[in-house]
């Protein structure tokens, strides 16, 4: 696919797909500015060399029942970071297009918010071709919505040339490397609680890695399909075919040998630690026990790459946290390691340890990570390559 320097952008305008999504608070002021952090480069790149920048992008509040959120805030906090930016009420329409007229080179505008129209999400040909008549050029940055078929992601590189700005271009050139040609031993590090969006990673990651240590409530799904953790609930008949699938047997595979367990997620009954054969019926597995934080720790001391997507216990509680701490700061001080890290609930982690920069690249993409290194198809990267043919 092509890169955001295989154009002339100048005097050019060019529409950038940003991911602005970020967490919002209850009062809906924003979290973190971790994903507008870095896309700055890009825009910045464009500005510099005097394009009309245009950004787009969604925003969603967890709360599934709250009102879709405008971009203002997302405004605010670009111009805070030091790029002057001038927001616009809709991302298209003749007033939208009249502004866009007026823009000189190196100045840049931002669209509102895209999902306030449902040809977003159904890649409506209206849509799509209402956004592209606002540009010249497309630029895709938004590596972590690559998994999805909407308009501003596929249906408008049919309309525009198109190509990857530079988050997205480092995103798929670091990730690549895991799949292609990773630096040995590769420790790949998979936990968090959805296996059923994990087992294909696993089975890839198995083939491609040294070691795959395993945590979490995916650990638990997996040890009870095996007939060791008989306390917990069975999953269901897809989830069990899946694991049944898996390589479990190889060497490679690394499952907890003994962990951190409860009758409640307080720990205000009790915590224990034991083998997870020796649970008893209602006992709750939440965290690493402490020999499987050495073996865990060993293997992770002699990588030469890492990759980690999913915590390895119940962190949120401070009775539960030592394991994926420990095994942070354990990754932490392997200096000769390249680290990779994925996904929301890791990364809140690593934040919560302050260990968030002891790692060489933070995936913006939680499930567009998996899904690449899963080697699934990402609709985003496919429609910028049959773009470049």
């Amino acid at each position: 696919m092509k890169i955001l320097k295989d154009f002339d952008v100048k005097n050019k305008r060019v529409l950038v797909r940003c991911d602005f999504n970020v967490p919002l608070d209850a009062k809906g002021e924003i979290q973190d500015d971790f994903r507008i952090r870095k896309t700055l480069p890009t825009i910045e790149f464009l500005i510099k060399n005097k394009a009309k920048v245009i950004l787009l992008s969604h925003l969603e509040s967890k709360d599934k029942t709250a009102q879709t959120p405008n971009l203002d805030l997302v405004a605010k906090k670009i111009k805070e970071l030091g790029t002057d930016v001038k927001k616009l009420d809709d991302c298209i329409g003749k007033k939208v297009e009249k502004e866009i007229s007026k823009m000189e080179g190196g100045e840049a505008i931002l669209l509102e918010n895209l999902r306030f129209h449902k040809g977003e999400k159904e890649n409506s040909l209206e849509f799509c071709e209402s956004l592209a008549k606002l540009g010249d050029i497309y630029i895709n940055d938004a590596f972590s919505v690559c998994h999805r078929k909407h308009a501003s992601i596929v249906g408008i590189t049919e309309f525009l040339p198109s190509g990857a700005g530079l988050l997205l271009q480092k995103e798929v050139n670091i990730l690549s490397k895991v799949l292609e040609n990773p630096w040995r031993p590769l420790v790949s590090i998979i936990g968090g609680a959805k296996i059923e969006s994990k087992t294909k990673l696993i089975r890839e990651l198995l083939k491609q890695s040294d070691h795959v240590l395993i945590g979490g409530k995916i650990a638990n799904t997996v040890l009870i399909v095996k007939g060791i953790f008989v306390g917990g609930p069975w999953p269901e008949e897809s989830v069990v075919k899946e694991i049944e699938e898996l390589n479990l047997t190889s060497t490679k595979f690394h499952l907890p040998v003994d962990a951190l367990v409860s009758l409640d997620k307080e720990g205000q009954s009790y915590v224990r630690e034991c083998a997870p054969a020796k649970t008893r019926t209602g006992e709750l597995i939440l965290d690493l026990g402490p020999e499987t934080i050495k073996i865990f720790s060993e293997i992770i001391k002699n990588a030469k790459m890492i990759v980690w997507a999913g915590p390895l216990g119940y962190f949120e509680n401070p009775l539960f946290e030592k394991g994926t701490k420990e095994i942070a700061e354990k990754i932490a001080r392997n200096h000769k390691a390249y680290k990779i890290v994925g996904g929301g609930d890791t990364l809140y982690a690593l934040s919560k340890f302050n260990l968030l920069d002891k790692f060489d690249h933070i995936s913006t993409g939680g499930g567009a990570m998996l899904s690449f290194l899963s080697r699934e198809k990402l609709p985003g990267l496919e429609a910028l390559e049959k773009n470049n043919k």
